[in-house]
């Protein structure tokens, strides 16, 4: 598992602070070890390939969009660490789009669990884990209420889509079960939040030097949690030393 502090804020409440200050010999390897099933599941492919696709989806991205999906991908990355298993590609179906829908679906111990992801960097007015984690959570609570700014798209549909890919491998009692999701959505059935257990996570970049700050904040001041009202919620916190060293990673 990547370095990380695990905060028991209450019997269904975790808060996960993961720290990044440089690709370490031990990181880079949970992403030789991991990076190609994130992307593909059991597709096969050689890392080095992988690593080329996924420099050329980047590649015409902006700042943002390639801040939002490193930090997605690590996120993916120490859930994977902890033996959790993902149920979709990190590579969305459609080649070079954005995946619509749900940041991440896991599975764990017969458990299913929706994750969703926010970033920004620490130049950016204000930012901090606990604005990136609220509004991770509104996302979250939007999709299955059916309710989100998004737009109209069912959320569930790219879940069953992903889950249903041959290279994912996804249970079929998993399937059957975001299957009725789906199917209730597009009927006007939605659902709460506290019928799912929710991945909230918060990623900052650094601008390259590295300062503890953010996750200082988050660990002294975490109990905003506790308003989360998933089954179970596990808040997680990633801080960065930088966007680049990711990008350094994929070019060697």
């Amino acid at each position: 598992m990547l370095p990380v502090e695990i905060k028991l804020i209450s019997p269904s409440h975790e808060l996960h602070v993961i720290n990044i200050e440089s690709l370490t010999v031990q990181t880079s390897k949970y992403l030789d070890d991991f990076l190609v099933s994130i992307c593909e599941g059991n597709s096969d492919s050689e890392l080095d390939l992988v690593k080329l696709r996924l420099r050329k989806f980047l590649a015409d991205k902006d700042e943002r969009t390639r801040m939002g999906a490193t930090a997605e991908l690590f996120a993916h990355l120490y859930l994977r660490s902890a033996g959790y298993r993902q149920e979709f590609l990190f590579f969305n179906l459609e080649e070079g789009s954005i995946k619509k829908g749900f940041d991440g679906f896991f599975s764990k111990n017969s458990e299913t669990y929706l994750l969703e992801s926010k970033s920004g960097s620490i130049t950016t007015k204000k930012i901090s884990h606990k604005d990136k984690l609220k509004h991770a959570y509104s996302d979250l609570e939007k999709y299955v209420a059916g309710k989100s700014e998004k737009g109209k798209n069912n959320p569930w549909k790219n879940a069953y889509n992903h889950a249903s890919h041959i290279d994912v491998g996804t249970e079929t009692s998993i399937r059957k079960k975001i299957k009725i999701l789906q199917d209730m959505f597009d009927k006007g059935t939605f659902n709460k939040i506290n019928e799912f257990n929710i991945i909230t996570c918060s990623t900052i970049f650094l601008s390259g030097a590295w300062d503890s700050t953010s996750s200082s904040e988050i660990l002294n001041d975490n109990t905003f949690v506790l308003e989360f009202d998933g089954k179970t919620t596990k808040a997680m916190c990633l801080t960065k030393s930088s966007l680049n060293s990711f990008i350094e990673y994929l070019e060697k």
